[in-house]
């Protein structure tokens, strides 16, 4: 894992974290589990924070606007993450945006300096973590603002699955040799394995 300081990004990434999915499989709203005394999104957003300097919501400002961070409404409510992403993309001021869904607890600052670091040394337009079997996470990935014109694109092909949005973009990935900071949580036998933590 290369560790490299938080101040190294700052100005030039900036970090999200999407809240406000369906979380149907779940039953109840994943954002606001409770993890090691805080919302799981608040303790995803800790350690983008750490790794990018600092970190901004994708979601409803009115019900995660008490998590501690600011909260920016999604521009395409109700279509999906990469609705999140572009909302994300648009929001950015910098050249760089690492963009993670709510629902990974497992994702540390550590591991998430890791991906970044690869933002200076590559012609990319995406850099994501890929697990032992090659298959990349987008929802724990670092994004160029020079995607959004291929997004916005996708989106309003109707395209909604982020693989299939992403296929022209080039992509850069690092490895995970271990899938845990790569793993989310999607149903109640899922957050079972943190809940007692």
């Amino acid at each position: 894992m290369i560790r490299v300081p938080a101040a190294v990004y700052q100005g030039k990434a900036a970090g999200y974290v999407l809240v406000g999915g369906r979380s149907s499989r779940m039953g109840r709203d994943k954002a606001l589990l409770p993890f090691h005394g805080l919302a799981l999104a608040a303790s995803v957003a800790g350690q983008v924070e750490r790794a990018a300097g600092h970190c901004t919501l994708i979601g409803d400002p009115g019900r995660y606007g008490e998590l501690g961070y600011p909260v920016i409404g999604d521009l395409y409510p109700g279509e999906g993450p990469l609705g999140g992403i572009l909302t994300a993309l648009k929001h950015s001021t910098a050249e760089w945006s690492l963009i993670l869904a709510c629902d990974m607890p497992r994702a540390t600052a550590d591991f998430l300096r890791g991906v970044l670091a690869l933002a200076d040394r590559t012609e990319a337009d995406i850099i994501a973590p890929a697990g032992p079997a090659g298959r990349f996470e987008p929802l724990c990935s670092v994004y160029h603002l020079r995607c959004i014109p291929v997004l916005q694109a996708a989106f309003d092909r109707g395209v909604r699955k982020i693989g299939e949005a992403v296929k022209p973009l080039r992509l850069a990935t690092v490895s995970a040799t271990e899938l845990t900071p790569l793993d989310n949580v999607n149903t109640p036998e899922d957050w079972a394995r943190y809940a007692a933590e």
